[in-house]
């Protein structure tokens, strides 16, 4: 480990790698994050319909998606943006994952909404404005469902681990970190995808590590290249905007792919992620040839 980080990383005892645990698996019903797997997480930002969700879920399910994402609460900047279907959103979920399989992961905004969405979702989402809500991370710490805490916009890796330490001070142990671009001077994107955070993570954390592409570009052709980055430098999945008609989109359609896009994505991600369990498998043992005098 690098010297500059003894010390800065380690006092989050519970999330902090050490001998004894070097890394953790996340299981969702049968689907291991953390593990050897690269798990995709796919579907459209917020919920807006039955055919618009069933769509999606079906499409992605198709391509190689594990989980499907989708937002029942939206906390939008504009107080006139679609704010989302409440739990309506959640009952179109769930009917979406009895019809395909794939398990649910949505957001959970207030502390106070916990346990009516871990009735439908199989993973709470934290998004990026509500790192710091420590009321809500003590809530999900006392919840038995995995948990997807998102990097703060302007968050330090130490004050995401921080917030990481939270939870499971509080009793869950279960938590997945999702880098998703941080806040920069640059405009040309939304976010900056800090690339580097991954490997970083992967060395002081034993959490797994998942990219959100579509949040850190905010723009659709770089999606599916940040989404290569993140394969290459060992994130253990990604999570993903699909919709099925991202210019009529009540929400981030501007970063959202289509079924066929998300689909070449997909395709695209194939022989990096080959390479990567090729680099897993252990290689050939040199046996050092004897002889005798």
């Amino acid at each position: 480990m690098n010297p500059r980080w003894n010390g800065q990383f380690s006092r989050f005892h519970l999330v902090a790698k050490t001998s004894d645990c070097g890394r953790s698996v996340v299981r969702v019903r049968d689907i291991e994050i953390g593990g050897d797997d690269f798990v995709v997480m796919a579907g459209p930002c917020a919920v807006e319909s039955e055919d618009q969700l069933l769509r999606t879920a079906e499409a992605v399910a198709k391509a190689g998606a594990r989980l499907l994402r989708g937002g029942a609460y939206k906390p939008r900047s504009s107080p006139y943006s679609f704010q989302g279907l409440g739990e309506e959103g959640l009952k179109l979920l769930r009917k979406a994952r009895e019809e395909t399989g794939l398990a649910i992961v949505t957001e959970v905004m207030s502390e106070e909404d916990v346990e009516l969405i871990a009735g439908y979702a199989d993973v709470m989402q934290v998004g990026t404005r509500s790192m710091e809500n420590y009321a809500l991370l003590e809530a999900l710490g006392r919840c038995k469902r995995p948990v997807l805490l998102k990097r703060g916009m302007t968050a330090t890796l130490e004050e995401f681990l921080c917030s990481a330490q939270v939870i499971a001070t509080a009793g869950n142990p279960d938590i997945i970190l999702c880098e998703r671009g941080i806040r920069t001077f640059e405009t040309a994107t939304r976010n900056t995808l800090d690339i580097a955070a991954v490997p970083v993570l992967k060395t002081v954390s034993h959490l797994p590590v998942i990219v959100d592409p579509s949040h850190a570009a905010g723009v659709r052709s770089l999606v599916p290249v940040l989404a290569r980055a993140a394969a290459v430098v060992g994130a253990d999945g990604l999570l993903v905007e699909v919709h099925p008609h991202p210019e009529t989109a009540m929400s981030d359609g501007e970063q959202s792919l289509n079924f066929r896009e998300f689909r070449d994505m997909m395709d695209d991600l194939e022989p990096y992620l080959a390479l990567r369990q090729e680099s897993r498998q252990p290689g050939p043992q040199l046996v050092a040839a004897g002889g005798h005098d």
